[in-house]
């Protein structure tokens, strides 16, 4: 719930509509702070780190008896009274299916934040879109894109975004075939039990994921104090607190706590989770989700804050 007079709360009709042309407007200027951003994040990722087919050097090792003489790197060889042979990087396209929460809640922006958790969504999203096309990879969007491999991924993602229709809620999965990764991006301001219900049969599937979580410093911070007036912006139910200071630790107490609950579910099935706020810049949740797509762990503490 947010403070009333900080969100457009769209129902149906023409409410619609006007939220539909509010995202479509939204997003060109997204795509050009996701292309920014990207470049400041080292792409390249998609190597696996192991000998294989590919183009990228990963090391020289000892000749043995009976592989290809045409492996063998003649000038290192010359350097010493050893053989060796000139590995490469294994390479593989992979695809990976990003979606980003456009639901009501996620219009919010306080004073503290740098941008509304949907806009700040779409713009990791796209950059995201972008690294991964530069690297070669397979992106889609699930009931928007069909996976496409293409150095202008992120400005086709971007085109479809701004015609897809109106959804809330978890996206519809079933056409995620083999072996995929998925990144969900969204505030998940659900009971954690209630999110871990529709994610959990993802992981059964087999599905290797990873969840960042959007939020707003208010939403953290709860700096509210004397009367105030809240509205749901899924609902348009209002609550009025005659004191909101007073139940300031009680809040922060059960957002983080939460948080927690989501993120130690996430991580026991196998999924990773970054949490990251808005009045924080971009790149960061990008990095540490660009170094889990990596296979790398990610250098972050308290709960994985970016």
């Amino acid at each position: 719930m947010a403070p009333i007079g900080q969100i457009v709360n769209p129902t149906s009709g023409n409410d619609a509509l006007a939220r539909a042309r509010q995202r479509a407007s939204l997003v060109p200027d997204c795509l050009v702070e996701a292309k920014r951003i990207a470049n400041t994040v080292i792409a390249g990722w998609h190597g696996r780190r192991k000998r294989g087919i590919g183009e990228n050097f990963w090391q020289f090792r000892p000749y043995t008896e009976g592989e290809s003489l045409s492996r063998i790197d003649w000038r290192r060889s010359a350097r010493d009274d050893h053989t060796y042979i000139r590995d490469r990087e294994w390479e593989a396209a992979h695809t990976i299916w990003l979606w980003a929460d456009m639901s009501p809640s996620m219009m919010y922006k306080s004073t503290f934040g740098n941008a509304s958790k949907e806009g700040r969504a779409l713009v990791i999203m796209l950059a995201l879109a972008e690294i991964l096309a530069r690297s070669g990879e397979r992106i889609g969007c699930p009931g928007v894109m069909e996976p496409i491999a293409a150095r202008n991924a992120a400005e086709r993602l971007a085109t479809a975004l701004m015609h897809a229709p109106l959804s809330g809620g978890l996206p519809d999965t079933a056409m995620i075939r083999g072996w995929s990764e998925l990144v969900l991006i969204g505030d998940f301001l659900d009971d954690a039990r209630a999110v871990m219900a529709r994610i959990a049969p993802l992981a059964r599937r087999g599905l290797r994921g990873h969840v960042i979580e959007i939020a707003d410093p208010a939403e953290e911070l709860f700096p509210y104090d004397g009367r105030t007036e809240f509205t749901d912006p899924e609902t348009g139910s209002k609550l009025t607190s005659g004191r909101a200071e007073h139940v300031r630790e009680a809040y922060t107490r059960a957002y983080l706590d939460r948080r927690d609950d989501l993120g130690q579910a996430l991580r026991h099935m196998g999924w990773t989770f970054v949490s990251h706020r808005t009045d924080h810049l971009a790149s960061e949740a990008l990095v540490a989700v660009h170094m889990y797509l990596s296979g790398m762990p990610a250098r972050m503490t308290q709960g994985e804050r970016a």
